[in-house]
């Protein structure tokens, strides 16, 4: 794939900061391919990596795996877990295969794009590009989880699934609610969370840049 230099580094949303910062740093035209490849390996890449973090979430909170979101984070992740777990062992409830596996994914993620721009850099900024792409797909799989769970509490609806959901979400907004009270009656907890996520989204986004850049 041939990649001119000379010019401004374009690239989607898909690559986050931490590709805008690899990119950027190069000066390179991306072409419409090294896009959509991109965005197909964050998918990807985000929805194992979502399934690991549930997997480790979900067995700290004691959160049993006979349901249709157990059923299918196992499907997602014992490919990778399973190999791992026989050389990691457990630290207490965590489950540290987990974590590796996710880090690893998207550790390979910004491996496969360092390779697709030519690897004129070098590889000691890749740790760093995984751990913050860790960090922002935890947020993100957070804030989607509280979205689901406020969701489902104004439809009253009680399934498998919803239940999973109040289980893994009841644990975040406890704190919460000790600091915020009912206005008129309604719970505003998830909102507040939801806030506090996405600013500290915003933070791990220039945090990242700033050591990307500064490197």
């Amino acid at each position: 794939m041939a990649l001119g230099p000379g010019s401004l580094a374009i690239i989607p949303r898909c690559a986050t900061v931490g590709a805008v910062a690899l990119v950027g740093r190069m000066h390179l035209s991306i072409p419409m391919l090294f896009q959509i490849i991109s965005y197909l390996l964050e998918v990807v890449s985000g929805l194992l990596t979502g399934a690991c973090l549930l997997r480790l979430y979900m067995q700290l909170q004691r959160v049993p795996f006979g349901n249709p979101v157990g059923r299918l984070v196992f499907a997602l992740t014992d490919w990778l877990v399973l190999p791992l777990r026989k050389l990691i062992p457990a630290a207490g409830r965590w489950d540290l295969s987990c974590l590796v596996a996710a880090f690893l994914l998207q550790l390979v993620q910004y491996l496969l794009l360092w390779l697709l721009v030519g690897a004129g850099l070098g590889l000691a900024w890749l740790p760093w590009m995984a751990l913050f792409s860790l960090a922002r797909v935890t947020v993100s799989g957070l804030m989607g989880l509280l979205i689901a769970y406020a969701i489902l509490s104004w439809m009253q609806t009680r399934t498998p699934i919803s239940d999973v959901i109040a289980r893994l979400s009841e644990p975040l907004l406890q704190p919460v609610r000790r600091v915020v009270p009912l206005l008129g009656g309604i719970d505003l907890s998830p909102l507040v969370l939801l806030v506090l996520l996405q600013v500290l989204s915003i933070m791990l986004g220039h945090l990242q840049a700033s050591v990307m850049m500064g490197q």
